[in-house]
Parts: C-alpha cells; structure tokens; sequence
C-alpha cells in the first residue's frame, strides 16, 4: 500500500512541477514571433529576446490596483513619463514571471530581458513611427530603490528631466520572484 501511496505521490509532484515549469520552459525556447506591426498604435520590440508587447499610457507604478491588470495587457508606461522622441525619460516596466494559471503573452513580456548587453537594440513604434534605442547599461536594485521612478515623478519639466536616461525598462529579478529590480537603460540612436 505505501509503495503505490509513494508512487502516487511522486507522480503528482511531477505533475504539480510540469504545471508550474512548463509555460516558463515553453515560453523560453519557443518565444513568441515578432510581428512586423503589432496590431496597436504604440507598442515595444526588443528583437534579441524576442519581446513584443503593446504600451499602456499613463499607469500608475505606485498603485498595486492600478498596474496589475494593466500589465497583463502589455507594458506599463509610468506616469510622468514622456513620449518616445521628447526630451526627458521615458520609464518602462512589465512583468518577468507570473503564476503559471496566470501566464499570458504580454503580462511577462520582459522573461528574458536580464539577457541584454549594451549595443543591443529596442525598438518603440507609436502611430506607425519608430523610435530606436540602444541598451548601455543595466543595473539590479532592491525594491526599495527607487530613485528613478522618484526622480521621473519630480522631474516634470523637460529641462530637469533632460539630466535622466531617456528610457529605463524596469522588471523583478531573478525570474520567479520580486526580490530586485532589474533596470535596463538605453538611449536613443
């Protein structure tokens, strides 16, 4: 009886894992394809990860309420922010990782972004524009941290704001968890 309660058990935790794991493993080495026009007026594309996503305006990065359902329809634009193109920053932010029940294709958008190095390109499109960036540098900070976001709040005027990265895409790292924050700047070509 315990040797087929054993058995069981095992089964089931292989089961239970497969449930958890396999989503992330699928979305990992079968990323999703990179449409030519994402069917939207203002979206991302970072081709090296094969990230893809829709822009939603205007969310609010303090507000719980606010950002979650927002950031399972694309990436979050914070508030303050200014448009791809204007002088100031531009601040970006998505999920990593999600709960596998909850994994869709855009709330995890920024899976692989800790891949990416300086030189590598993003690509913005609003109302059919382009507006391309190259990564220079990335930094993990605790969640506390949060001085760019801050900075982005305070600096209002494209005078102050000119002194800031003009784009900053921000996810929770390691994948899986909220422990830190990965932020990946660049800057436009």
């Amino acid at each position: 009886m315990t040797y087929h309660l054993g058995n069981a058990m095992m089964l089931l935790a292989l089961a239970g894992a497969l449930f958890v794991y396999l989503p992330i493993i699928n979305l990992y080495f079968y990323p999703p394809k990179i449409s030519a026009h994402l069917n939207r007026n203002y979206y991302l594309t970072i081709p090296k990860i094969s990230a893809q996503a829709p822009i939603i305006p205007d969310v609010n990065p303090w507000n719980e309420n606010d950002y979650l359902p927002k950031l399972q329809q694309g990436i979050g634009e914070a508030q303050g922010s200014v448009e791809p193109g204007q002088i100031g920053e531009l601040y970006l932010f998505a999920h990593s990782s999600d709960a596998p029940w909850r994994i869709t294709r855009y709330n995890i958008v920024f899976f692989k972004l800790g891949e990416l190095q300086s030189g590598d390109q993003i690509v913005i499109t609003k109302d059919d524009k382009n507006y391309n960036y190259v990564v220079y540098d990335k930094k993990e900070l605790w969640p506390t941290e949060v001085q760019y976001l801050n900075d982005l709040q305070e600096n209002k005027e494209a005078s102050e704001a000119a002194s800031l990265p003009p784009l900053i895409l921000q996810t929770c790292t390691p994948i899986g968890t909220s422990l830190k924050r990965l932020l990946v700047f660049a800057r436009p070509t």
